[in-house]
Formats: C-alpha cells, structure tokens, sequence
C-alpha cells in the first residue's frame, strides 16, 4: 500500500496520453514513421535490444561513469563546500574563481578535457565530475553558511573541538541543502555521460543512440533515448528512496516544529 501511495498516477496518466497519442498519431501518417516510429515498434526493439544483449555493455559502460563522476564529485565538492561554507577567509580567496567557472557550460570543457586526458574513460568521467560538482559545491556553501551560530555556540560551551562540531552539528544542519544538491546533479550526471560518449565514445547508451540515428535504425534509436530517460527516473527514484531514509530525522523534527 505504501508503495501505491508513492506512485503519481496523474502523471503516469499523463505520460500513457502522450505516447496512446504519439502511436495513434504516427500510424496514421506513415512518411512520419522514418522520423517518428511508433511506440509500440521503438518498445519491441528496447526489449529486443535488452534480452539479445546488445544493451547490456552500453548500459554498463555509462553506468560506470555515471557513478565515478558523480561520487567522485560529490567527495571533492561536499569537503570543499564545508571549507569555504566554514572560513570566510577561504571563501574570499575562492569566489572569484568560482564565480568564474561555475557559468561555464560544461560541454565547453570537453576539448580541454581532450587535450589533457585523451579520448576515454578519463576524459567523460572528469567532464561528468566537473559539471556535477557545481551545484553540490553551491548549496553545501549556502547549508554551512546558514547554520545557526547559537548552534555552534553552544557545542563549543559543551566543550566540542572543531571536528566534532563539524560532524555533530554541521553536516547534520547542512545536510538538506547538500541532499538538493546532490539530487541536482543526478540528471546533471547522466546528461554529461550521454553527451561525451556521443562526442568521443566508443562505447555506452550515448554512443549507441548516435550509431543507430547514422544507421538509420529509428525504432533502435528512439529505443536507446526511452532507456536512458527510464534509468533517470529510476536514479532518481533510488535517490529519493534512500533520501529519505537518511533524512527521516529532519523531516520528523521540522513536523515538530510545525506542530
């Protein structure tokens, strides 16, 4: 029953409109169907696809740096967001470069990516880390920032050094905004991975998408599309499942505090 809870039927609802529309619509106009295939034909090639393998390496290729960027840049953007959420001293000396940086488009770096890391796994996972570590690095900023100092106050009068400070009171006060974050870059991740692979991959669902629009295999490649879409609703899903497990304690004390 808790699982039905969970389910948005109105926009699940609405998603089986559009396709109900988009199959009815291209059956009806069959030059359409080179460009636009029908669903019911870009479905019968996913599961062809999945259960004759030929998914499987891609899927598994883009997972893999899906997750080194991702993890990699939530390790290295969390740390660094507490630092310079911490000492405005650090933060004065950083904010010009941040500044700087943070608006680039991402895709932009690719070449520079390129140059310095080749054409590989490296490069797509180091351009996926640094589009992903932005808004990570943002939000753990403003959670460290708006803290309460009364909080820290009164840690340190209960004799709490730096660090214990830091994992009894600040993360656990900062943990919301780096959890916005961190859902944030989620579609970031998995946006950056299919680009590069698409740009210099030789393998994964962006390369794979690219191969069969040049092949002229339509049903194959809107396929490749319907599956990247269905594992970034499925990452997001996992995220908000584990989310809040691991934020139970402060939506329970925010109630409380309603109440």
């Amino acid at each position: 029953m808790k699982l039905f809870k969970q389910v948005n039927f109105a926009g699940l609802g609405s998603l089986c409109l559009i396709l109900l529309l988009w199959e009815a619509f291209t059956r009806a106009n069959s030059p359409l169907q080179l460009y636009f295939p029908p669903v019911s034909s870009i479905l019968l090639s996913l599961y062809d696809l999945i259960f004759s393998g030929e998914l499987v390496g891609h899927v598994l290729a883009s997972l893999g740096r899906f997750l080194s960027g991702y993890l990699l840049a939530a390790a290295v953007a969390v740390s660094l967001g507490i630092v310079l959420g911490y000492s405005r001293l650090a933060y004065s000396f950083a904010e010009a470069l941040i500044e700087f940086l943070r608006p680039m488009p991402s895709v932009a770096i690719i070449p520079v990516a390129i140059l310095f890391l080749g054409i590989g796994d490296s490069m797509m996972v180091a351009v996926t880390m640094y589009a992903c570590a932005w808004p990570i690095l943002i939000n753990t900023i403003d959670g460290v920032r708006n803290i309460d100092r009364t909080l820290i106050d009164t840690g340190r009068t209960f004799g709490l050094g730096r660090w214990k400070a830091l994992g009894k009171i600040v993360l656990p006060a900062a943990s919301p905004y780096i959890m916005t974050g961190l859902r944030i870059s989620l579609a970031i991740a998995l946006i950056l991975v299919t680009t590069s692979e698409m740009i210099v991959g030789g393998s994964g669902l962006g390369y794979f998408i690219l191969d069969e629009e040049r092949s002229l295999k339509t049903s194959n490649m809107y396929a490749g599309i319907f599956l990247v879409a269905i594992l970034g609703y499925a990452l997001n899903r996992l995220f908000l499942l584990l989310e809040g497990k691991a934020m139970a304690w402060h939506r329970s004390m925010t109630a409380g505090e309603i109440v």
